[in-house]
């Protein structure tokens, strides 16, 4: 098993996965005090990102397959961090659903390259305490992320808070970039 592949990739999701904990502890409040929206419409707008990633998953998954899987985190944690970007610059909250979408692919899309990543490390008996290794840093990113998040946006603002968690995202880019090499997240 490729323990240490395992382990720098896990660690280098661990800035993304703070800013996914740092985001969406805080965002609903962003959308009800800083777009003045209903809890209504902020359900129907995280409804939208769901629906979108569920569509997209299996198509995403087969993109992996043909891709390699590297370009693919990559890329999703890209767009990760432009949705972040414009979240911050949205005027009203259908502008936010439509940030949602992009969001709801590149879930899709990093959900299916990263678990596949992991599970190409692994031998077969191995698998389940890869993927437990692997969400322990989604965890821990969900620890810290939202008393981070919810500081942040009392010292900076909403807005502040989403440009510097999507700089925290390109962190975890990187980060990604150099812990893995082209054809490491690739199943052939």
């Amino acid at each position: 098993m490729g323990r240490r592949a395992l382990y720098a990739f896990s660690l280098s999701m661990l800035p993304f996965m703070a800013c996914t904990g740092m985001v969406y502890s805080v965002l609903p409040v962003y959308f009800s005090l800083g777009l003045d929206a209903t809890p209504t419409q902020i359900g129907a707008v995280f409804t939208v990102g769901s629906a979108v990633a569920a569509i997209a998953s299996p198509w995403a998954g087969r993109l992996a397959d043909r891709l390699g899987r590297r370009r693919l985190v990559i890329a999703s944690m890209a767009s990760f961090a432009v949705a972040l970007t414009l979240y911050s610059s949205v005027h009203n909250i259908g502008e936010a659903a439509l940030v949602q979408v992009l969001e709801g692919l590149a879930w899709a899309f990093l959900s299916s390259s990263a678990t596949a990543y992991v599970a190409d490390l692994s031998p077969p008996e191995g698998r389940g305490w890869a993927m437990g290794v692997y969400h322990r840093s989604l965890y821990a990113g969900w620890i810290v992320g939202p008393i981070v998040g919810g500081y942040l946006a009392d010292a900076l603002g909403f807005r502040g808070m989403l440009l510097l968690s999507s700089a925290l995202v390109v962190v975890g880019l990187i980060a990604v970039y150099a812990a893995t090499r082209e054809g490491s997240l690739n199943p052939h």
